[in-house]
């Protein structure tokens, strides 16, 4: 995991650049297509991803090391051969993992915080889940197994092979020729993100598009059909974990208010957005019709709100980089103290940034056990200790203030 971390103090620098870089062009050009929640949120949740892999979350419930020591018939040597079909395999491993995310409801909860944004940028390519807390797409590595791929080159491509599917998330590029018959490039992408029926669930390739093309999945950009984004049951929230569970949570109430037994287990395993008649009558949820009538969720803020949202994202980002820059020297507890910060302010400054009624409530008590822990159990280096007093002290009578200004309700403008 320290490797990780050094990674990711040069590769988080660099996908920040390239959104504030996109942002600039897009006001330069007057073709901006952002908005301040959104991007926010979606940064947010890709910092909540990173933490998740950090701190080894989940469940492996089968491993590569595994099935690669069970079914491998050729040993390859190490050689630039080996790392071609290392990465093709985990290409074809990703198209089939990403279909199956699609395609099954259970398993659309952990990507479906990946298309909620209904804007389409560099930042939403920071989406990403925390809710695939079990351990299973080494199955889909199978190819790479038989070929006895070692689990370390696996594990060198993969973050590659996720960073390289960061760039196509844009509107600035148009086609780009010979290239759409290879890779996976913006306009392809736009049209996976896009909930039009021409378009839903195409395109599910990561790196070359190949897989599209040979298992059926592959739809041009079409040019009388502009891509609308966002998901069909729209997340109508910025909190990345209410998007990460909610799919789950609305199954789980589903499956309980549902009569037959039979739709009580049908459900998971169901196409992606199926529900039982019964209870699609009585429990009502939002679900956009008319794609080129939807309106985007949206609340109407003041200056103070922007201000605090901006104040608690440039500290998640401080303790972010506490955090990485001394990963390997930092006892447990801290580790623990600065995830746990990240983690659990990102979710009161986007709950309060939905006007959620309770959340000035859970902001209160956060930030009480904060000044607790950082005074009394937790043992800082002298400016750190001062930095979170300040800011544990300054967040105290700013949610006072932005309390008195919280919409009532979030609304869709």
């Amino acid at each position: 995991m320290s490797t990780y971390a050094n990674v990711l103090t040069i590769a988080i620098p660099i996908f920040f650049f390239l959104v504030l870089l996109e942002i600039l062009y897009g006001l330069i050009s007057k073709k901006h297509y952002y908005s301040f929640m959104d991007t926010l949120s979606s940064l947010s949740s890709g910092i909540t991803n990173l933490l998740k892999d950090l701190l080894g979350i989940g469940i492996i419930i089968i491993s590569y090391p595994f099935i690669k020591n069970s079914i491998s018939i050729i040993d390859l040597n190490e050689s630039i051969v080996l790392y071609i079909i290392a990465f093709l395999c985990l290409d074809f491993a990703s198209y089939w993992n990403h279909r199956l995310n699609h395609s099954i409801n259970f398993f659309w909860n952990q990507h479906v915080i990946h298309h909620s944004s209904q804007e389409f940028n560099l930042a939403c390519a920071l989406r990403q889940s925390i809710s695939n807390l079990l351990g299973y797409g080494a199955i889909f590595l199978i190819p790479a197994a038989i070929f006895g791929v070692p689990h370390k080159v696996i594990s060198l491509l993969a973050p590659l092979h996720l960073f390289g599917q960061f760039w196509y998330h844009t509107k600035h590029i148009g086609k780009l020729g010979l290239l759409e018959y290879i890779l996976v490039t913006p306009s392809q992408h736009r049209v996976h993100h896009a909930i039009n029926k021409e378009y839903i669930d195409k395109n599910l390739s990561a790196i070359f598009c190949i897989w599209d093309r040979l298992f059926g999945t592959f739809q041009e950009e079409l040019e009388n059909i502009p891509c609308v984004y966002g998901t069909l049951k729209p997340v109508n929230t910025w909190n990345p974990f209410i998007i990460n569970f909610q799919h789950l949570w609305y199954l789980i109430i589903d499956a309980l208010h549902t009569k037959k037994l039979i739709n009580k287990i049908k459900i998971w395993f169901m196409p992606t957005g199926w529900r039982p008649d019964d209870v699609e009558t009585k429990i009502k949820r939002d679900k956009i019709i008319d794609v080129y009538n939807q309106k985007k969720y949206k609340i109407e803020y003041k200056n103070i709100h922007i201000f605090y949202a901006l104040f608690h994202f440039i500290f998640i980002n401080t303790a972010l980089w506490f955090l990485l820059i001394g990963y390997d020297e930092l006892e447990s507890n801290l580790k623990i103290f600065y995830s746990f910060f990240i983690l659990t302010t990102i979710f009161g400054f986007t709950s309060i940034m939905d006007g959620y009624s309770w959340a000035s409530y859970i902001e209160f008590l956060r930030l009480m056990l904060g000044t607790f822990f950082i005074n009394n159990i937790i043992e800082i280096e002298n400016f750190n200790f001062y930095l979170f007093n300040f800011y544990f002290m300054f967040s105290i009578f700013l949610t006072l203030t932005v309390s008195n200004y919280i919409p009532k309700e979030s609304k869709m403008v």
